[in-house]
């Protein structure tokens, strides 16, 4: 090998170390991610702003998620207060908060899963075995208390998760709500008689309210009734003491003239084409037509 080649080679090979030296100093960091720098498997800095770093050659790396993330345990049965078993599949929305903490007490993301389904279950048996069946499962919207008992799971789990492992839990949230066989049944027949109690209470009172409107209604019918009762037999008084004079003033004037018109009303009333009268011919009502009019 000549004299060339060596130096050409030594330059080659200078140039890859440098570039190896370049490319393990420089790295960049995205906005979505934190970075643990470590020095022979110890951290020695965190870096959670985005951009171009520098490090020594003989350190590495370790990038963690910074943006939220779920977490979606199996379903979990668990026992209420008043001893009746549930099943619960929940959610759970985390993010990391101390990555540092996190290396040192999870390592990764398996474990952190592990670490939030022991805090998250603990915690959610407590509450859950403080609070009974019909808080959680009812006909009335207003007495379901399971959004304030995982709100309160939350709460709790965000403390202990975030001391102990530097993880941040935003939020403890129940996807669906089911039951064991055995008291699926109990569970139904019990939310039946709650509406057919329901119903029982709706029907009563449209009962009561039917009776009081009809009983409104006897009182204004009777109400309406007497005073157009009243009314009427002041007209008809009215009427007859208005007829009354009118007749007295006939009579006074004509009194043979009035006993005419009288007796022809008479026959108006009482005969008609289908009426057949068999009378004597000395009666009063036909002396007029058998005897003419009286001078």
């Amino acid at each position: 090998m000549t004299q060339r080649t060596r130096k050409i080679l030594s330059i080659t090979s200078l140039i890859i170390v440098c570039a190896v030296i370049i490319l393990r100093t420089f790295f960049t960091v995205d906005e979505t991610r934190y970075i643990i720098v470590t020095q022979f498997g110890k951290p020695v800095r965190t870096i959670a702003g985005a951009g171009l770093k520098i490090k020594w050659p003989w350190q590495s790396l370790i990038a963690f998620e910074k943006r939220l993330m779920v977490y979606n345990p199996k379903p979990s049965e668990f026992l209420t207060r008043d001893k009746k078993n549930i099943i619960v599949d929940n959610d759970v929305r985390w993010r990391i908060a101390d990555p540092n903490k996190f290396l040192q007490t999870v390592s990764d993301l398996t474990g952190a899963e592990m670490r939030l389904h022991d805090t998250v279950w603990a915690s959610a048996a407590a509450m859950i075995g403080n609070t009974d069946l019909s808080a959680i499962v009812s006909t009335k919207p207003e007495d379901v208390k399971m959004p304030v008992v995982m709100g309160q799971v939350t709460e709790q789990c965000r403390a202990r998760a975030l001391e102990q492992y530097g993880i941040d839990i935003v939020d403890v949230r129940m996807k669906r709500l089911n039951l064991p066989t055995q008291n699926r049944e109990s569970v139904f027949a019990r939310m039946r008689a709650e509406r057919e109690r329901i119903a029982r209470q709706y029907r009563a009172e449209g009962e009561a309210e039917a009776l009081k409107i009809r009983a409104e209604a006897d009182r204004e019918k009777s109400r309406i009734l007497s005073e157009a009762y009243m009314e009427a037999e002041k007209i008809r008084g009215d009427g007859d003491a208005q007829s009354t004079k009118t007749y007295a003033q006939a009579y006074s004037r004509d009194p043979r003239f009035y006993k005419l018109v009288r007796t022809l009303e008479a026959y108006k009333k009482v005969i008609d084409p289908n009426t057949t009268a068999i009378l004597s011919s000395d009666s009063e009502l036909l002396k007029l037509l058998t005897q003419g009019r009286q001078k």
